[in-house]
């Protein structure tokens, strides 16, 4: 049977992230590291938002799409080079995502659709766009907030939470709230959203 025009663009967008240079080790083997993170993405998603739809399920898969090709470092190392490096990153991965979208011959109008969610147009008033973000939050909690936290101070890492926790809709917050954190995690989750 054919895939779909959908599996093949998550194919695609896989195709284009397994190409990337660095690795993240889970249990012995090492992941291109974009791959890894747009699968969990993915999968966080649909425990989610199980009724996520087409366009928010590619969004999600390619959120940090080829994430690789632009460094950090090529933005001065301060908040306003650090805002600038992120607006940067996500046009590349809307234009990259559109790209995909009508080489398997999506119209103009879905492919609109996905990447406004990837920019997260109208956080908190679109809810595909806020179902994003909640799962962007998740992913960073579920999967890599545990090693974030051994390398930042107590200070840093509320500050983090504080800041990610905001940007998450009540929805998001209750499904935080029932992931498995370390004890001392959990004592800074909780200090950050008292």
């Amino acid at each position: 049977m054919k895939p779909t025009r959908f599996e093949t663009a998550i194919a695609l967008i896989d195709k284009a992230n397994s190409e990337d240079i660095n690795t993240y080790e889970v249990s012995g083997i090492n992941y291109p590291k974009e791959l890894l993170y747009s699968q969990r993405m993915t999968r966080k998603l649909l425990q989610f938002e199980p009724n996520a739809s087409k366009a928010l399920q590619i969004a999600a898969r390619a959120q940090h799409i080829c994430r690789w090709k632009i460094a950090r470092d090529e933005y001065p190392m301060d908040r306003l080079g650090y805002l600038k490096w992120r607006e940067t990153l996500k046009r590349m991965h809307g234009d990259l995502t559109t790209d995909i979208l009508k080489q398997v011959g999506y119209d103009d109008q879905f492919t609109d659709r996905v990447k406004a969610i990837i920019l997260k147009k109208l956080i908190k008033k679109n809810e595909e766009s806020q179902s994003l973000e909640d799962t962007i939050c998740l992913v960073f909690l579920d999967y890599y907030f545990e090693e974030f936290a051994t390398k930042h101070n107590e200070e840093k890492i509320i500050d983090i939470l504080k800041k990610t926790w905001i940007k998450m809709s009540d929805k998001g917050h209750e499904a935080a709230l029932k992931l498995t954190f370390s004890e001392k995690s959990l004592a800074l989750v909780k200090e950050a959203i008292s």
